[in-house]
C-alpha cells in the first residue's frame, strides 16, 4: 500500500479513485463507483469491505431492489462498483465474486418517433445551438455524450464523415456527416475558432485531453483541433486537475431543450435525446439499409443488439400481414 507524503495510509476511497484513474475510467464512472462503494460501506455499519463477503454484497443489492426500487441497470452499476473495489483495489479474487446474482434487465422495445414526429420535434427546438445538436443526434445516430464531446479534428467536411472517439465500450467508429448539417457545423466551427483565439489572447485556451496526451504531445491541449465543437459559454474548473478550462456544453441543456420541444409538439411518447438514436436506426432499416451497416454506424459489438430495431419497423408485427387484412 502506497504511503502519502504525511506518512498516513491512504483511505480506501482514495485508493479506489487512484485505481479508477489509472484504468482511464471516465469522471462520471469514477463518481458513480465511489458513491456506490461508500453506500455499501455505510449499509454495513462502516465495516471494512475486507471483512465482508457474498452474503453482505447480496444483502446490499437486495436492499436496493426491494427498499429503494432501483432499476436493474442501476443495481448492475452498484455491483460493478463493488466488484471493481474487490478485484482492482483490494486485490481479492474470491470465488463468490462471480457467483453474486446479477439482476436481469427487462427486454423492452425502444421508443421510436416517426419521421413526421422527428420533423415536428426538431422544428420546436428554437435555440440554434440546441437545434443543431438535436439534428446531429438524429442525423448521425450519435449518443448524447458522444455529440457534446465531439472535437473539431474529428469532423471531416471533405469526406463528409464524423469520427466518434471512445464511444461506449471505449471504441472508435465512423458515421456519416449529413449534407443538411454541413453549413451549420461549418458555422459552428468558425464561431468556435473565434472563441478559442480570444481565450488564447487571455492566456487560456487549454482543453481536457484523455490518457495523458497533453504530456505526450506538448502544446496539443491548446491546439484548435482538440477543442470541443460545442463548447460551454463560460470556463469551468476541472474536478481532477483543478485547471480552469472551456469544457463542452452541459448535456442537460440538450435534455431540457428536447423536453420543452416535446411539450410544445404534444407528442405523447416518452422522448429523450436517446430516442433520436433509436429513430435514426429504425428509419435507416425502413429505407432498406443493410443491418450490418446500421450496426457499424451505431457501434454495436453484436448484430443481435441492432436486431431489436427490426421489431419496431413500421411494417406490422414481424413484417407479417395479418390474415384479417386479407379478408374480402
Amino acid at each position: 500500500m502506497v504511503l502519502r507524503t504525511d506518512g498516513q495510509q491512504p483511505k480506501l476511497l482514495d485508493l479506489m479513485r487512484d485505481r479508477l484513474r489509472v484504468k482511464h475510467y471516465s469522471i462520471r464512472t469514477e463518481t458513480a463507483y465511489l458513491g456506490w462503494v461508500k453506500r455499501f460501506i455505510l449499509f454495513h455499519g462502516k465495516r471494512h469491505p475486507e471483512g465482508l463477503g457474498k452474503g453482505e454484497v447480496e444483502a446490499f443489492l437486495t436492499s436496493l431492489a426491494v427498499e429503494h426500487n432501483v432499476a436493474a441497470a442501476t443495481q448492475g452499476q452498484a455491483l460493478s462498483a463493488i466488484l471493481f473495489l474487490y478485484r482492482e483495489v483490494l486485490g481479492q479474487t474470491l470465488p463468490w465474486l462471480d457467483e453474486v446474482t446479477r439482476a436481469k434487465k427487462p427486454k423492452r422495445l425502444p421508443c421510436v418517433l416517426t419521421q413526421a414526429e422527428v420533423s415536428r420535434l426538431v422544428a420546436a427546438v428554437d435555440d440554434p445551438l440546441m437545434n443543431l445538436i438535436v439534428r446531429l443526434l438524429y442525423g448521425t445516430g450519435m449518443r448524447l455524450m458522444e455529440a457534446v464531446r465531439l472535437r473539431v479534428k474529428d469532423v471531416d467536411f471533405s469526406r463528409r464523415e464524423i469520427l466518434i472517439r471512445e464511444g461506449k465500450g471505449n471504441k472508435d467508429r465512423v458515421t456519416m456527416l449529413p449534407a443538411a448539417l454541413v453549413e451549420g457545423l461549418r458555422a459552428q466551427v468558425r464561431w468556435r475558432r473565434e472563441v478559442h483565439l480570444r481565450d488564447l489572447e487571455q492566456g487560456r485556451g487549454s482543453v481536457y485531453l484523455p490518457h495523458a496526451l497533453a504530456r505526450k504531445y506538448p502544446g496539443s491541449e491548446t491546439a484548435f483541433g482538440w477543442q470541443y465543437v460545442f463548447a460551454a459559454a463560460s470556463l469551468s474548473v476541472d474536478p481532477r486537475s483543478g485547471a480552469e478550462r472551456r469544457h463542452h456544453v452541459d448535456e442537460q441543456m440538450i435534455q431540457r431543450a428536447v423536453k420543452r420541444a416535446l411539450s410544445a409538439t404534444k407528442i405523447d411518447k416518452p422522448v429523450t435525446p436517446h430516442t433520436l438514436r433509436h429513430s435514426f436506426a429504425t428509419h435507416l432499416l425502413e429505407a432498406g439499409q443493410d443491418i450490418r451497416t446500421v450496426q457499424e454506424l451505431l457501434g454495436h459489438s453484436d448484430v443481435s443488439t441492432t436486431m431489436i430495431y427490426t421489431h419496431v419497423l413500421n411494417r406490422g408485427g414481424l413484417a407479417v400481414t395479418s390474415p384479417l387484412d386479407r379478408l374480402g
